[in-house]
């Protein structure tokens, strides 16, 4: 059958729409990288955490400072109220309306996290290691209890391998190379290695991939995958996402579930 010139145009419009919106989301996260590398390298300066370790974190937490919690919050790390004495937010996380710390700008944010590690007693092994073994500090902020997500150690080392942000623990220095998007025989590795653990394979591109169908977008559940952090990752209320999938507030998603 042939295809017609309509048709031809409708599929290259929807093809490179999908790319832009691609390289947006991209784009978010290398700037993301440039405005706050500096920060991370002071934090593993002053405090031995791992530079990459950090922008990782503040990268996957706040969705590159862009979900709508992050930006009412300036809460970079996800971090919960607990001792706090500062100002609050609540925002839907494991449960609904979780009180979390919220900071009068970014910089504060990064400083106590910074903190919050030093000061609790779970993560003081992390402090053992080489303030470089980025892998070491992402399977052992999983097994501390950073997050709750079982592919949180998986997902922080994909975001490092796949926008270089080892060149930060390595180097320390101003004058460093620009951030650029890891090889393909980087990214095999990276799915390799994620193979080796116990939740399978994952994509080595953390951020979803928005595909379209019958004019809708939707993105694919990876393992570990929520519908709290999809939502976050998409600047839309938990709720809101919820309701335009049809499901209820005890729906869970499972890995290769559409999310529209």
């Amino acid at each position: 059958m042939k295809t017609s010139a309509k048709t031809r145009f409708l599929y290259i419009f929807l093809f490179v729409s999908l790319l832009a919106q691609s390289e947006t989301r991209n784009q978010a996260y290398l700037s993301y990288i440039e405005q706050y590398h500096q920060l991370a390298q002071r934090q593993q300066k002053e405090h031995g955490i791992p530079a990459s370790i950090v922008l990782a974190q503040g990268l996957l937490e706040s969705g590159a400072g862009q979900s709508e919690f992050a930006k009412k919050s300036n809460n970079h790390f996800g971090i919960k109220c607990n001792d706090w004495t500062g100002e609050t937010i609540y925002h839907d996380d494991d449960k609904k309306g979780e009180c979390f710390r919220k900071y009068n700008q970014v910089l504060d944010s990064y400083e106590d996290h910074a903190i919050f590690l030093k000061s609790r007693s779970r993560y003081a092994f992390l402090f053992n290691l080489d303030s470089s073994d980025y892998e070491g500090w992402a399977y052992g902020l999983k097994k501390a209890g950073y997050a709750t997500d079982p592919s949180y150690a998986y997902k922080l080392i994909s975001i490092i391998d796949n926008y270089n942000l080892h060149q930060y623990d390595v180097s320390g220095g101003d004058n460093l190379p620009k951030v650029f998007l890891a090889s393909k025989n980087s990214r095999v590795a990276s799915e390799k290695r994620v193979n080796q653990g116990s939740m399978g394979t994952i994509n080595a591109v953390v951020v979803h991939p928005l595909f379209m169908v019958n004019k809708v977008k939707f993105v694919t559940a990876l393992p570990g995958d929520t519908y709290v952090g999809i939502a976050d990752e998409f600047n839309m209320s938990e709720e809101r996402l919820r309701n335009y999938n049809e499901v209820n507030s005890s729906s869970n998603l499972k890995v290769g579930m559409r999310v529209f």
